[in-house]
């Protein structure tokens, strides 16, 4: 813990997207704002800061959350993941994301982050769900540019389930 006058930050360290990385914190920082001032990883959107819009959607230990929901210093010692880690180290698109590109999943693309990780969470935990299943995901997103078709077949596509009613 270091204190600066009335304010007191602590430190906080995590793994993210694979690497060690650490900063300060007030204790009432949120994660999602921890994530982009502290750390520079502007890939998690901030839209309506209270868990409903979610694209503010990351991977904590494994499971899809909102980091509007959930503040930097109960992030110590975890494994954390964000857009920017979904990416192959050499830049290539993982088959999620090649599906958004493929099928114009994305407009204005600020729902997109958060998106992408809860079907990420959804695919690691069943790796070909039903439509219904996506659907019920994908429903727990605002997207006010593309419709959801475009969400909606390009996960399809990576579950196999193109064209398939389950």
């Amino acid at each position: 813990m270091l204190k600066l006058g009335k304010d007191t930050r602590h430190k906080v360290s995590f793994t993210l997207n694979g690497g060690p990385v650490s900063g300060l914190a007030d204790a009432r920082m949120l994660l999602s704002d921890f994530l982009r001032q502290e750390l520079g990883e502007t890939g998690t959107h901030v839209g309506c800061e209270h868990g409903v819009c979610g694209a503010c959607t990351v991977r904590i230990e494994g499971r899809a959350v909102r980091s509007c929901l959930t503040l930097a210093v109960q992030a110590e010692g975890l494994e954390i993941e964000t857009v920017e880690g979904l990416a192959g180290e050499d830049g290539a698109l993982n088959a999620l994301q090649t599906a958004f590109r493929k099928h114009h999943a994305l407009q204005c693309g600020y729902c997109t982050s958060g998106v992408l990780m809860s079907l990420t969470d959804l695919f690691q935990r069943t790796p070909s769900p039903s439509r219904a299943e996506i659907e019920d995901v994908v429903g727990g997103h605002i997207c006010r540019c593309t419709g959801y078709a475009g969400i909606m077949a390009a996960a399809l596509e990576v579950a196999g389930a193109a064209g398939a009613e389950k």
